[in-house]
């Protein structure tokens, strides 16, 4: 869904489109200038979503919002930049002129603020062990289900783009499954499927809370960074 638009932007006048997963993401992200598309992190539906989209109304595209960590070094709540997006065996470079400006953005506490290789998924991860594969496969720092197709989509109407992820789930948290399998096509949580999982599998309960505050810490992050988002007028040209 298209959370909201953005009226006068730098430059041309045209918004930045900022795709999101989460409804909560998508919230923080609204603004002036900005058009927000949310995909409560069902690739499909961002798929369908973009194809409907007109590439000329926007002047780039910024995907926004938390990620698993690949790297063990990572903590919930440190800020990553990507340098560039891997799926499968397709790459997409991110605008460097762009990503290089907000690294140097003075950290946000203790919450670090680097760049690295983000990885596109269509699937959460959510073991430790498939955090490690995907990592050893594709050298990436963090994970999401978001950036990929976004980076594609630009790539493919010869748009800039860029990706600001912070960590929610670290790369030594196994997520339980419950916590994927909650999630409505809206991008609220079912509280009610919650209930009923912890009912079933009580040993979910101590996962959850870990799970529950790392999100929470992410979230309060990402909002730290917002900011970063009123400075995509600072876009470079798509062929630079």
């Amino acid at each position: 869904m298209i959370i909201g638009a953005g009226g006068d932007a730098a430059h041309d006048g045209l918004p930045v489109l900022i795709v999101t997963g989460l409804k909560q993401e998508a919230q923080i992200a609204a603004g002036p200038g900005l058009t927000v598309v949310c995909s409560s992190s069902n690739p499909i539906q961002l798929r369908e979503l973009m194809t409907t989209f007109d590439p000329s109304s926007v002047r780039g595209i910024v995907s926004f919002g938390v990620a698993g960590g690949l790297d063990p070094a990572l903590r919930s709540g440190d800020i990553m930049i990507a340098t560039e997006v891997v799926a499968a065996e397709e790459r997409w470079l991110t605008v460097a002129g762009l990503s290089d400006k907000l690294v140097a953005v003075p950290q946000l506490g203790r919450h670090r603020i680097v760049s690295g290789v983000l990885a596109g998924v269509e699937e959460v991860v959510l073991g430790q062990v498939g955090k490690a594969a995907l990592r050893a496969t594709t050298g990436a720092a963090a994970v999401d289900m978001e950036s990929h197709i976004a980076a594609r989509y630009a790539a493919r109407h010869d748009l800039p783009f860029a990706a600001v992820r912070v960590i929610s789930d670290p790369a030594h948290r196994a997520l339980p499954e419950l916590a994927a399998a909650a999630l409505k096509p809206d991008g609220n949580i079912d509280l009610w499927k919650v209930m009923r999982g912890i009912a079933r599998k009580p040993s979910d309960i101590r996962a959850l809370v870990s799970s529950g505050r790392d999100f929470n810490r992410a979230l309060r992050s990402l909002r730290g960074v917002r900011g970063l988002l009123d400075g995509s007028g600072e876009f470079a040209p798509a062929d630079a």
